[in-house]
């Protein structure tokens, strides 16, 4: 097996690149950029380990995705390195930013022939302009452009960023250290992902698949005194309410599990435990309006919503407009993509009692097309 790691950076929360959607999960095709990315290095060269960095709410939705070791990152790039590292036991680590999309399999071919020849290979790319730096000219024969990936002995980086130094990358850090540092030349279409307008110059990224991905969700609540009554975020009546952990909104919870349904992400108690305080009566609408936010970015936007309310009282029909309304609030969606239908059970059974109600919801994803901030030019 090779002795050569491979870590993969990708915890940042895009925040230049202005878009609902982080640029990690951006489609290309079915594969968001971050699986994308590691499936190209992993076709490239037989790794011992392939270790991805991501935020903390990402972690579970990747190891849903695929088998790569996934990683908290931290709030800094160094951070999040140290953290990888900390899963790396083989005596080399290549370290690559997932933002640089288009690395390629005869470059990945050319920096692993130096394995063992320094402490650190860094590809460089040169200057064409004139450089001016406070004022003064400098000779542009002299400037190096530094890129990922990296490959590092990786004992002398960790012992480099152990030392509670800030550095940009892992030259900096090795050099420092007084390791070996080797430049080998670069490529220009290795291209970082930082800014929207990267995308028309990352040639390596197809548009999205125009797939569309159904979930279903279903929840029923029993009915207690003495408590407000919500459905989709809607004060129906003060005389009883929804037994429950929340506020017991069983519209709302059925629509959560739609949309985790669609995009593959479990369901609403994954998120949501019922056993945690900070859960206890919460505002179903704040719940809803975070499972919105982590449906878009992570790459989906919501196509349309219908929901079932089955129950024997109270009549809903009064105030299914009002609940559009809200709901469309939430899910950022136009209210005619919001179709509401309520029924009863005939009086038969639980519902038919009048001891409580059912919700069986539906939810449409699609995959946000990144193309369309381009003009649709890609």
């Amino acid at each position: 097996m090779s002795d050569l790691s491979l870590v993969l950076l990708g915890a940042g929360e895009s925040s230049r690149f202005k878009l609902k959607t982080k640029k990690q999960w951006l489609r290309v095709e079915n594969w968001p950029i971050w699986q994308f990315v590691a499936k190209r290095f992993e076709n490239f060269y037989k790794f011992k380990k392939i270790v991805i960095t991501a935020s903390d709410y990402e972690l579970k939705l990747m190891q849903n995705m695929a088998g790569f070791t996934f990683v908290k990152g931290g709030k800094t790039r160094q951070e999040s390195l140290i953290n990888a590292l900390e899963h790396i036991d083989s005596d080399y680590v290549l370290v690559s930013d997932i933002a640089r999309v288009c690395i390629n399999k005869e470059f990945i071919e050319k920096i692993t022939e130096y394995i063992g020849k320094a402490d650190c290979i860094a590809p460089y790319i040169n200057v064409s302009d004139t450089v001016v730096y406070k004022n003064e000219t400098i000779d542009r024969e002299e400037i190096k452009l530094i890129q990922t990936p990296q490959l590092s002995n990786t004992k002398i980086l960790k012992e480099a960023l152990s030392k509670n130094i800030i550095f940009t990358d892992e030259s900096s850090a090795i050099k420092w250290y007084g390791g070996k540092v080797e430049y080998i030349e670069g490529d220009k279409t290795f291209k970082k992902l930082t800014y929207i307008e990267d995308l028309e110059d990352i040639k390596c990224l197809k548009p999205p698949a125009k797939d569309i991905f159904t979930g279903n969700g279903f929840d029923i609540h029993p009915f207690v005194k003495n408590k407000p009554l919500m459905l989709g975020g809607v004060e129906i009546t003060k005389e009883y309410g929804f037994k429950g952990h929340s506020d017991g909104d069983v519209l709302i919870h059925s629509i959560i599990d739609a949309l985790l349904g669609a995009a593959g992400y479990g369901d609403i108690g994954e998120f949501f435990p019922d056993n945690e305080e900070k859960y206890k009566n919460i505002d179903s609408k704040i719940l809803l309006k975070e499972i919105v936010e982590i449906i878009e970015k992570t790459g989906f936007e919501i196509v349309n919503i219908d929901a079932t309310i089955i129950t024997q009282k109270p009549k809903i029909s009064p105030f299914k407009n009002e609940i559009k309304n809200s709901l469309s609030k939430i899910l950022n969606l136009d209210k005619s993509k919001i179709n509401i239908k309520a029924t009863t059970t005939e009086k038969m059974g639980f519902i038919g009692r009048e001891e409580g109600t059912a919700v069986l919801s539906s939810a449409n994803l699609k995959y946000f097309d990144w193309t369309s901030v381009l003009g649709g030019k890609k």
